[in-house]
Protein backbone atom coordinates (compact mmCIF):
# COMPACT_ATOMS: atom_id res chain seq x y z
CA UNK A 1 0.00 0.00 0.00
CA UNK A 2 1.21 3.39 -0.78
CA UNK A 3 0.55 7.06 0.28
CA UNK A 4 -1.23 8.79 -2.49
CA UNK A 5 -2.29 12.60 -3.10
CA UNK A 6 -4.46 13.83 -5.53
CA UNK A 7 -5.15 17.59 -6.25
CA UNK A 8 -7.92 18.74 -7.99
CA UNK A 9 -9.76 15.47 -6.75
CA UNK A 10 -13.13 17.57 -7.03
CA UNK A 11 -13.07 17.37 -10.87
CA UNK A 12 -14.46 14.13 -12.73
CA UNK A 13 -10.49 13.08 -13.57
CA UNK A 14 -9.85 13.46 -9.75
CA UNK A 15 -12.64 11.95 -8.55
CA UNK A 16 -12.03 8.82 -10.47
CA UNK A 17 -8.59 8.93 -10.16
CA UNK A 18 -9.19 9.01 -6.11
CA UNK A 19 -11.86 5.90 -6.85
CA UNK A 20 -9.06 3.98 -8.62
CA UNK A 21 -6.42 4.00 -6.16
CA UNK A 22 -8.92 3.20 -2.93
CA UNK A 23 -9.50 0.42 -5.31
CA UNK A 24 -6.49 -0.51 -5.23
CA UNK A 25 -5.78 -0.33 -0.90
CA UNK A 26 -3.75 2.61 -1.50
CA UNK A 27 -3.84 5.74 1.15
CA UNK A 28 -5.61 8.41 -0.32
CA UNK A 29 -5.39 12.04 0.69
CA UNK A 30 -7.95 14.12 -1.87
CA UNK A 31 -6.96 17.51 -1.99
CA UNK A 32 -9.14 20.61 -3.04
CA UNK A 33 -9.47 24.61 -2.45
CA UNK A 34 -12.61 24.20 -0.06
CA UNK A 35 -13.27 21.08 1.61
CA UNK A 36 -16.68 22.07 2.68
CA UNK A 37 -17.98 21.92 -0.55
CA UNK A 38 -17.06 18.62 -1.17
CA UNK A 39 -18.02 16.44 1.84
CA UNK A 40 -18.99 13.27 -0.56
CA UNK A 41 -14.74 12.66 -1.10
CA UNK A 42 -14.31 11.97 2.61
CA UNK A 43 -15.51 7.85 2.16
CA UNK A 44 -13.90 5.08 2.12
CA UNK A 45 -11.13 6.04 4.34
CA UNK A 46 -10.03 9.44 2.03
CA UNK A 47 -8.24 12.26 3.84
CA UNK A 48 -10.16 15.33 2.31
CA UNK A 49 -7.60 18.35 2.49
CA UNK A 50 -7.31 22.10 1.39
CA UNK A 51 -4.64 23.27 -0.93
CA UNK A 52 -3.36 25.88 -3.45
CA UNK A 53 -1.80 24.47 -6.34
CA UNK A 54 -0.18 27.95 -7.23
CA UNK A 55 1.79 28.18 -3.64
CA UNK A 56 4.93 25.81 -3.31
CA UNK A 57 4.22 26.48 0.57
CA UNK A 58 0.78 24.84 0.49
CA UNK A 59 1.70 22.43 -1.63
CA UNK A 60 4.40 20.57 1.08
CA UNK A 61 2.58 20.99 3.79
CA UNK A 62 -0.27 18.55 2.16
CA UNK A 63 1.84 16.59 0.17
CA UNK A 64 4.16 15.79 3.25
CA UNK A 65 4.36 11.72 4.06
CA UNK A 66 3.11 11.00 0.56
CA UNK A 67 4.87 8.54 -1.97
CA UNK A 68 3.26 10.25 -5.10
CA UNK A 69 1.07 12.80 -6.14
CA UNK A 70 -1.78 12.65 -8.84
CA UNK A 71 -2.38 16.05 -10.32
CA UNK A 72 -5.35 17.19 -12.49
CA UNK A 73 -6.80 20.22 -12.21
CA UNK A 74 -8.61 22.94 -14.15
CA UNK A 75 -9.40 26.92 -13.45
CA UNK A 76 -11.61 28.49 -16.11
CA UNK A 77 -11.08 32.25 -14.32
CA UNK A 78 -7.59 32.21 -14.51
CA UNK A 79 -5.62 32.98 -17.90
CA UNK A 80 -4.59 29.24 -18.92
CA UNK A 81 -1.46 30.12 -19.74
CA UNK A 82 -0.75 31.94 -16.18
CA UNK A 83 -2.59 29.13 -14.27
CA UNK A 84 -0.73 25.96 -15.74
CA UNK A 85 2.74 27.58 -15.46
CA UNK A 86 2.35 28.93 -11.88
CA UNK A 87 1.80 25.18 -11.03
CA UNK A 88 4.05 23.78 -12.78
CA UNK A 89 6.37 25.38 -10.88
CA UNK A 90 4.52 25.28 -7.54
CA UNK A 91 3.72 21.76 -7.84
CA UNK A 92 7.53 21.01 -8.50
CA UNK A 93 8.61 23.42 -5.96
CA UNK A 94 6.51 21.76 -3.53
CA UNK A 95 6.81 17.96 -3.95
CA UNK A 96 10.33 18.11 -3.69
CA UNK A 97 10.46 20.29 -0.51
CA UNK A 98 8.10 17.53 0.88
CA UNK A 99 10.52 14.68 -0.25
CA UNK A 100 7.58 13.42 -3.06
CA UNK A 101 9.36 12.06 -5.96
CA UNK A 102 6.65 10.96 -8.42
CA UNK A 103 4.51 13.42 -10.05
CA UNK A 104 1.53 11.76 -12.56
CA UNK A 105 -0.25 14.95 -14.35
CA UNK A 106 -3.69 14.91 -16.07
CA UNK A 107 -2.55 16.45 -19.56
CA UNK A 108 -4.23 17.61 -23.05
CA UNK A 109 -4.07 15.16 -25.80
CA UNK A 110 -4.30 18.12 -28.19
CA UNK A 111 -0.12 18.29 -27.52
CA UNK A 112 0.44 14.79 -28.55
CA UNK A 113 1.79 14.79 -32.43
CA UNK A 114 -1.14 14.07 -35.16
CA UNK A 115 2.56 13.99 -37.96
CA UNK A 116 6.08 13.72 -37.17
CA UNK A 117 7.01 16.66 -35.29
CA UNK A 118 3.33 18.31 -35.78
CA UNK A 119 1.30 18.13 -32.51
CA UNK A 120 -2.34 18.00 -33.08
CA UNK A 121 -3.00 21.90 -31.87
CA UNK A 122 -0.67 23.39 -34.78
CA UNK A 123 -2.63 21.77 -37.26
CA UNK A 124 -3.99 24.60 -39.46
CA UNK A 125 -8.11 23.50 -39.12
CA UNK A 126 -7.38 23.37 -35.42
CA UNK A 127 -10.25 26.00 -34.16
CA UNK A 128 -8.60 29.60 -33.13
CA UNK A 129 -11.37 29.90 -30.04
CA UNK A 130 -9.59 26.53 -28.23
CA UNK A 131 -5.61 28.10 -28.72
CA UNK A 132 -5.51 30.20 -25.33
CA UNK A 133 -6.10 26.52 -23.05
CA UNK A 134 -3.91 24.71 -25.28
CA UNK A 135 -1.05 27.17 -25.47
CA UNK A 136 -1.89 27.39 -21.44
CA UNK A 137 -1.08 23.68 -21.59
CA UNK A 138 1.89 23.98 -23.63
CA UNK A 139 3.33 26.70 -20.69
CA UNK A 140 2.74 23.99 -17.99
CA UNK A 141 4.13 21.19 -20.52
CA UNK A 142 7.69 23.66 -21.37
CA UNK A 143 7.88 24.19 -17.68
CA UNK A 144 8.29 20.79 -16.60
CA UNK A 145 10.92 20.26 -19.27
CA UNK A 146 13.03 23.04 -18.69
CA UNK A 147 13.27 22.84 -14.54
CA UNK A 148 15.43 21.12 -12.88
CA UNK A 149 13.77 18.67 -10.35
CA UNK A 150 14.59 16.08 -8.44
CA UNK A 151 10.71 15.35 -8.85
CA UNK A 152 10.18 12.01 -11.30
CA UNK A 153 6.99 13.75 -13.33
CA UNK A 154 5.02 12.24 -16.16
CA UNK A 155 2.29 14.22 -18.17
CA UNK A 156 -0.72 11.62 -19.33
CA UNK A 157 -2.84 12.79 -21.84
CA UNK A 158 -6.27 10.93 -23.32
CA UNK A 159 -6.94 12.18 -26.59
CA UNK A 160 -8.11 14.88 -27.34
CA UNK A 161 -12.16 14.27 -27.39
CA UNK A 162 -14.82 14.64 -24.75
CA UNK A 163 -13.90 11.93 -22.22
CA UNK A 164 -17.41 9.51 -21.56
CA UNK A 165 -17.93 10.13 -17.93
CA UNK A 166 -20.18 6.89 -17.41
CA UNK A 167 -18.89 4.41 -18.61
CA UNK A 168 -17.46 1.56 -16.86
CA UNK A 169 -14.10 1.06 -15.89
CA UNK A 170 -12.25 -1.44 -17.97
CA UNK A 171 -8.74 -1.42 -16.87
CA UNK A 172 -7.64 -1.71 -20.64
CA UNK A 173 -5.73 0.76 -22.21
CA UNK A 174 -2.60 1.52 -24.51
CA UNK A 175 0.20 3.87 -24.64
CA UNK A 176 0.78 5.27 -27.92
CA UNK A 177 3.93 7.33 -26.40
CA UNK A 178 3.80 10.92 -28.33
CA UNK A 179 1.73 10.21 -31.12
CA UNK A 180 -2.11 10.23 -31.11
CA UNK A 181 -3.21 6.70 -32.73
CA UNK A 182 -5.74 7.98 -35.64
CA UNK A 183 -9.44 6.44 -36.37
CA UNK A 184 -9.87 4.65 -39.54
CA UNK A 185 -13.55 4.94 -41.32
CA UNK A 186 -12.27 2.36 -43.40
CA UNK A 187 -10.78 4.70 -45.70
CA UNK A 188 -7.54 5.15 -44.32
CA UNK A 189 -6.53 6.58 -40.69
CA UNK A 190 -7.42 10.54 -40.25
CA UNK A 191 -7.97 12.97 -37.49
CA UNK A 192 -11.04 15.20 -37.24
CA UNK A 193 -12.16 18.11 -35.27
CA UNK A 194 -13.39 17.82 -32.75
CA UNK A 195 -11.13 14.59 -32.59
CA UNK A 196 -13.46 11.89 -33.04
CA UNK A 197 -11.03 9.17 -31.42
CA UNK A 198 -10.82 5.64 -32.00
CA UNK A 199 -14.85 3.70 -31.79
CA UNK A 200 -16.30 5.05 -28.41
CA UNK A 201 -15.05 7.89 -26.68
CA UNK A 202 -12.14 6.71 -23.94
CA UNK A 203 -13.60 7.09 -20.13
CA UNK A 204 -12.60 9.27 -17.26
CA UNK A 205 -12.23 5.99 -15.42
CA UNK A 206 -9.58 4.16 -17.31
CA UNK A 207 -7.86 7.11 -17.63
CA UNK A 208 -7.65 7.03 -14.41
CA UNK A 209 -6.26 3.32 -14.21
CA UNK A 210 -3.33 4.78 -16.18
CA UNK A 211 -2.81 7.34 -13.97
CA UNK A 212 -2.48 5.73 -11.23
CA UNK A 213 -0.88 2.90 -12.49
CA UNK A 214 2.44 5.59 -13.74
CA UNK A 215 1.80 6.26 -9.63
CA UNK A 216 2.26 2.72 -8.43
CA UNK A 217 4.79 1.38 -11.45
CA UNK A 218 6.60 4.15 -13.20
CA UNK A 219 6.88 3.37 -16.68
CA UNK A 220 7.63 6.79 -18.51
CA UNK A 221 9.78 9.89 -16.81
CA UNK A 222 9.78 13.25 -17.74
CA UNK A 223 7.72 13.36 -20.60
CA UNK A 224 4.68 13.54 -22.25
CA UNK A 225 2.54 10.21 -23.04
CA UNK A 226 -0.48 9.84 -24.68
CA UNK A 227 -3.25 6.51 -23.95
CA UNK A 228 -5.95 5.73 -26.01
CA UNK A 229 -8.63 2.55 -26.16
Amino acid sequence: MSRIVVFGAAGRGGRRTVAEAVSRGHEVTAVVRDPAKYPDLGKNGVTVAAGDVTDAESIAAVAAGHDAAIVSVYRSDVPADQFYGTVARAMLAGLEKAGVGRMVVLGIGTLLESAPGVRFMDQPEFPRDYMPFNLGRAVELDVLKTTTTSVDWVVVAAPPSPLDNTAPRTGRYQVSGSRLLPYDTGNGPRFDFPYAGNGPYFSFSDLAVALVDEADSPRHHRELVGVSH
